[in-house]
């Protein structure tokens, strides 16, 4: 079954309503961006995350990779994601699971996003790795609301855990879910009413995802 992750929670309500609709995953955001947090509220949230038995994902983008440890431990952090331009060198000095995200290019073609993935599987061994494909917009490193060619992603989903991001919404995420089967979908704007979240939205974007049998 597809998991589904409600990315750039900054509110405590919101891990209840994300609980409660049936996420699996929920991401606060340490780089900048309107819903970036500090260490405390990250702290708070994943507290409030755990009495839900759920896993919190920290965002990080071209942070020092002793300040990730760091935050991951003392936030209570249970996967890092790394959504900048780390190099496959650099997940090696990160202790908890990884989340990589790659930002799909309309340039690449199937063959190079594979050879991609591979190569960070080579470089990473054992070390427990998810990769999160978004939409490639220059300057940006997520929340950017727009796709990309989801038929790109067809075979590595098949051999990669994989979780699509860029542009979902509660009307569109079915297509993908039953098209490329993936490990997992990563949602914010498309839940998100005027920059916040919309508890509506979250149960819309989960109802779809579970609909997809």
């Amino acid at each position: 079954m597809t998991k589904v992750k409600i990315c750039g929670i900054a509110d405590i309500g919101y891990v209840d309503t994300s609980a409660e609709a049936g996420a699996d995953l929920i991401g606060v955001v340490f780089a900048p961006s309107p819903r970036q947090v500090n260490a405390q509220k990250a702290r708070e949230i994943a507290t409030a995350a755990g009495e839900h038995n759920l896993p919190v994902i920290g965002v990080f983008v071209n942070t020092d990779a002793d300040t990730v440890n760091l935050l991951a431990d003392f936030c209570g952090l249970d996967r890092v994601q790394l959504s900048g331009g780390e190099t496959f060198d650099y997940c090696k000095y990160i202790k908890k699971p990884i989340i990589k995200a790659v930002h799909v290019s309309s340039k690449w073609t199937e063959d190079k996003l594979i050879s991609h993935l591979e190569e960070g599987k080579r470089t990473l061994g054992t070390q427990e790795l998810t990769y999160l494909l978004d939409t490639y917009e220059e300057q940006k490193y997520g929340g950017t609301g727009k796709t990309f060619s989801w038929e790109i992603a067809k075979k590595v989903t098949t051999a990669f855990p994989i979780i699509i991001a860029g542009g979902l919404d509660p009307d569109n995420v079915g297509r993908v879910v039953g098209d490329l089967k993936p490990w997992g979908v990563d949602v914010s704007s498309g839940v998100e009413t005027n920059g916040v979240k919309d508890k509506n939205k979250i149960k819309a974007f989960i109802k779809a995802v579970r609909s997809i049998k």
